[in-house]
């Protein structure tokens, strides 16, 4: 997103069938009183084919604000963005085949509030209705595992006809992975990775029964 050339693209492409019904959803947030626009989804992604979606807190200021990119996407210029994407490349999964979404998808850059926690769940349970091949939600951090309690107490049954395995590991940000201890980091990196693991065996199935 640093090349103003691939942001532009990506704006122009903003509403391209396999994202439209994503973005289109985003401007209706956008039109709630005082909530601000929330970033698109990039059309990098694979959009509502996707099998996996990734939730993290909200969204970040290379991302959001007046001077992010507009979009969730792990080519903005930002340190979190490209860890997500080595961690991902070395699970073998195709980073376009994870929809990003945040607990809180309205920017604010700080920790949601329990109730901001739960105003983000019905844009949740509406994400979810538009990803139809989605089997696999990561929880990315102790504010999306937050977010994902309080989702299921009301939508579990979506959870269950969806057949959605929801993984669990820290958020890839550099504040999350930190400790004084090298050891206790390396940890904190091998459990992302054991995770994501997990998420692309999870992943293959599902391309495989649908092939």
């Amino acid at each position: 997103m640093a090349d103003s050339g691939f942001r532009e693209d990506q704006w122009r492409r903003r509403y391209e069938p396999h994202v439209e019904p994503i973005n289109r959803f985003v401007d209706e947030l956008g039109r709630l009183d005082d909530a601000g626009h929330p970033p698109y989804v990039a059309p990098f992604y694979s959009g509502v084919s996707a099998p996996a979606l990734a939730i993290l807190r909200d969204p970040g200021p290379r991302a959001g604000g007046d001077s992010g990119s507009g979009f969730l996407c792990v080519e903005n210029n930002d340190s979190t963005a490209e860890r997500q994407l080595q961690f991902f490349a070395g699970a073998g999964i195709d980073a376009r085949d994870v929809v990003p979404w945040n607990a809180y998808p309205w920017y604010i850059n700080a920790k949601p509030t329990p109730k901001q926690l739960t105003d983000g769940t019905e844009p949740l349970r509406r994400i979810i209705d538009l990803l139809p091949s989605l089997k696999v939600v990561l929880l990315l951090g102790g504010d999306a595992r937050r977010a994902w309690k309080l989702f299921t107490r009301v939508h579990q049954q979506l959870i269950d006809a969806h057949g959605i395995t929801a993984l669990t590991t820290f958020h890839p940000g550099r504040q999350a992975l930190w400790h004084e201890d090298p050891s206790v980091r390396q940890q904190r990196e091998d459990a992302i990775r054991a995770t994501l693991a997990r998420a692309a065996v999870i992943m293959d199935s599902n391309k495989t029964t649908r092939s």
